[in-house]
């Protein structure tokens, strides 16, 4: 199985970064515009629309408010296994540190996956820091 560990500072307040990660039906609004363009809500589960064209189909595990925690399964193909997790942790400065980690199958699938999650958190950085009020 595939372990991807992908993380970036980003100079935005942990709890701001926090209220847009968890934030489950807002991906393509407060999160990463633009890399995803649309999300619809289907029970607990979100169908995500993104900038590539492709859809996918996640289904919400938990979100820890304690520990900053959003954990979601890609349900639906290339994946016959998926568990994604996402936290905003507090760093240096009143700075966030946002870890984003995929564990999957098949191991063929890593290297765009692991591609796809640099792209989305270069845009995830950009739209938090951008909304950003630093004193």
């Amino acid at each position: 199985m595939a372990s991807i560990h992908e993380e970036v500072t980003i100079d935005a307040d942990p709890a701001a970064v926090w209220e847009a990660l968890r934030d489950w039906g807002a991906l393509h609004e407060r999160l990463a515009p633009g890399f995803v363009v649309h999300t619809e809500l289907d029970g607990t589960d979100r169908i995500v629309t993104f900038g590539t064209g492709s859809v996918l189909r996640e289904r919400h595990i938990t979100t820890d408010e304690a520990t900053r925690r959003l954990v979601w399964s890609v349900v639906d193909d290339p994946y016959t296994h998926h568990n994604g997790s996402a936290q905003a942790l507090p760093a240096d400065g009143g700075r966030t540190r946002f870890v984003w980690i995929a564990d999957l199958l098949p191991d063929a699938a890593a290297p765009r996956t692991a591609e796809l999650m640099r792209q989305g958190l270069a845009v995830i950085r950009q739209t938090l820091e951008a909304r950003s009020v630093r004193p």
